[in-house]
């Protein structure tokens, strides 16, 4: 057997424990053993609640207001699109400082390409996200192929991309883009189909959201009977209802603040889109073979090489995926600011970083997950909008930021000390 086999067999993606083979089916060994197990993965969504709850009282209840939750979701969207490809490169051990300048001339050149070229917008957008995938070849070339640290070429890379920026506005910004291209950072879902003067509800978000529900449940029960087949080690019972009463209680509030309590604007493009980008690139870190590569990558760079895994050709795939990303994100910031300008993207890399260890990936690599990631961001935008909303100074939002970010990462480091305790 070879030490990436015997590495699989005793964790799963994420470094989840997969438990022993026989093991009991329901998780006889209790609720607080098995909490207590799942610390990393568990304690980011109850700090996460945590959170929400104490904001919502602080606020007087403005935090989860239609309008609020539908602003802290587009305000933050363009930071998640960037926590997924950024957890990935974690995980893989790298890191990349260079997204936030990367985004920023991504849209830079997009609004030359539509505004000023006057190329079509869904070309624009096209070649927009080519221009991403070779930003990200450029950067996987150097650190997969000449063996320069990832932070070394980023580095280079968030300030050659920021003067590019820079070069291509001519210190200018640039904009309208066309209503179109606006959409995707700020528009909503078929706002005009069910007019509100005919209906209480806004139906396409209400449909979404009971689709989302349905689909919940049956993963949630499908996995389980699977590990139950295999005779692996499932949750404890108590804790799976919790988790399927909890997470439908959430998606299906989640779906009445934005769809159909009074001044709901209905569910935003943008939503969809990392909805899309949550449910795929979940599926391809925890059920393909190039994600498992990266997580063995992370946990043992030389047994993965001596395994039998391209390792350069991994690290270069994952820095074109975190280029178009980046592009992605630029477009969706762009588009919502309905402008191009040389200060955009500006610490965008730090954010996503930050949702990163904040949910849960780890310093050394080998540990994270995608969702775990965007709780981590989401963390950090109701942080932001919380703040916001009791009129906090900037000032005190960074130091509380930074505070949130230290502890986290020394949560990481209190639990791997634990597990080998």
């Amino acid at each position: 057997m070879s030490a990436l086999d015997n590495t699989a067999t005793q964790a799963g993606p994420g470094g989840t424990p997969r438990g022993p083979v026989g093991g009991a089916p329901g998780g006889a060994g209790g609720i607080i053993p098995f909490l207590t197990s799942r610390l990393r993965e568990i304690g980011i969504f109850i700090a996460l609640i945590v959170i929400v709850l104490l904001f919502q009282a602080l606020t007087g209840g403005r935090l989860l207001t239609p309008g609020n939750v539908s602003n802290i979701i587009v305000q933050n969207s363009y930071i998640l699109i960037l926590a997924i490809g950024m957890v990935m490169i974690i995980i893989a051990g790298h890191i990349d400082l260079s997204v936030g300048s990367v985004a920023a001339f991504v849209g830079a050149v997009s609004g030359v390409l539509i505004v000023q070229w006057g190329l079509p917008w869904w070309l624009g957008i096209t070649l927009s996200l080519i221009l991403g995938a070779v930003v990200g070849m450029w950067q996987g070339f150097w650190v997969a192929y000449v063996g320069i640290p990832a932070f070394i070429v980023t580095l280079a890379g968030m300030l050659l991309f920021r003067g590019l920026t820079q070069m291509t506005l001519g210190n200018t910004q640039i904009t309208p883009f066309p209503s179109e291209y606006r959409q995707l950072g700020g528009g909503y879902l078929f706002p005009d189909l069910f007019p509100a003067s005919s209906s209480p509800a806004e139906w396409i978000t209400v449909g979404l959201g009971v689709l989302t529900l349905v689909l919940f449940v049956v993963t949630q029960v499908r996995q389980r009977a699977k590990r139950a087949a295999l005779e692996l080690q499932n949750e404890p019972q108590v804790w799976f209802l919790f988790k399927i009463i909890g997470g439908g209680a959430l998606i299906a509030y989640l779906t009445y603040l934005l769809g159909v309590a009074p001044n709901s604007r209905g569910t935003p493009i943008v939503l969809v889109v990392l909805a899309v980008l949550i449910i795929g690139y979940s599926v391809v870190m925890s059920r393909s073979v190039f994600g498992r590569h990266i997580y063995a990558i992370g946990g043992n760079r030389t047994a993965a090489k001596l395994s039998g895994i391209k390792t350069r050709r991994v690290d270069f795939m994952l820095f074109v995926n975190m280029g178009t990303l980046a592009a992605l994100a630029g477009i969706v910031f762009t588009g919502r600011l309905n402008s191009a300008g040389p200060g955009a993207g500006n610490l965008f890399e730090l954010d996503a970083i930050a949702a990163a260890f904040i949910g849960g990936a780890a310093v050394q690599g080998g540990v994270g997950r995608v969702v775990g990631a965007i709780a981590g961001g989401l963390v950090m935008g109701v942080l932001n909008n919380g703040m916001s909303l009791m009129g906090i100074s900037t000032d005190v939002q960074q130091f509380i930021k930074g505070l949130v970010l230290l502890l986290a990462v020394a949560f990481d480091v209190y639990n791997k000390n634990r597990t080998r305790g």
